[in-house]
């Protein structure tokens, strides 16, 4: 089922694949929900899918004006809270993985279980980010074109606010994330390891996977596993044999 909803002043575009509880997925920047058709969109055949272009992505237009991760983060709240009409589990890939952790920073009543694939909660532990002004590849321009409502010309727009809007200081509280959590990473990612494992340790409720052999195009790279993973985090709580993180939770 695909439809539009005017979601915060934005004509959003959204696809719901199933039954079950409900499970919100979140593209990467420059992007769009094209991201999980390898991969977490087959989920769909447990969770109630949602598929959803953030503003400027993909079917959804852009709107005038600058983004910030408040706008981005206030978004996804507003989806939940009229589209989803209630708390959803949330998986963010890359700098949708920015956005979903800022909604589980401001929104916990809204979360039921969080993912963040190959993310950071700040700046910092990016390799590099996109610079206002700068280009991206010609398959990233050619692939939003295909879809997005605005025209490949306003892809410089996007590119020129959402770069900047990559740049901002905040880091995202993550003691405030009660969520339980899964931070999924790669060996080879455009994220820094050591901040993949601050992320990790940062979320009281957290737990940490790092595939080897992969970069920060892991969903694409390792679909099958990447599915696997996000699915037995999302139905399962862990139980070791021996905890010492965990310790006082399996007590």
């Amino acid at each position: 089922m695909t439809m539009y909803e005017i979601v915060a002043g934005v004509r959003t575009w959204y696809e719901v694949r199933g039954e079950g509880e409900p499970l919100v997925l979140l593209h990467g920047g420059f992007s769009d929900s094209r991201d999980f058709e390898p991969n977490l969109a087959r989920l769909a055949d447990r969770f109630r899918v949602y598929l959803v272009d953030r503003r400027g992505h993909g079917r959804t237009p852009d709107v005038p004006g600058p983004v910030s991760p408040d706008v981005l983060a206030g978004d996804v709240v507003a989806f939940l809270e009229h589209v989803v009409g209630g708390p959803a589990h949330l998986v963010g890939y890359s700098a949708g993985g920015v956005v979903a952790l800022g909604v589980a920073q401001r929104r916990p009543d809204l979360v039921r279980r969080l993912a963040v694939l190959n993310s950071a909660f700040g700046k910092d532990g990016w390799l590099f980010l996109p610079q206002p002004g700068g280009g991206l590849p010609a398959e990233v321009a050619d692939r939003y074109a295909e879809v997005s409502p605005d025209g490949r010309d306003h892809l410089p727009v996007v590119v020129e606010k959402f770069a900047r809007a990559a740049h901002d200081p905040e880091v995202v509280d993550l003691a405030a994330i009660t969520a339980p959590t899964l931070v999924l990473g790669s060996d080879d990612d455009i994220v820094r390891l050591e901040h993949t494992v601050a992320l990790y340790r940062g979320i009281a409720d957290a737990q940490l996977c790092v595939l080897p052999g992969t970069s920060h195009l892991m969903p694409f790279e390792r679909p099958d596993l990447c599915a696997s993973l996000v699915a037995d985090f999302l139905t399962t709580t862990p139980r070791p044999l021996m905890p010492i993180r965990r310790a006082e939770v399996v007590a």
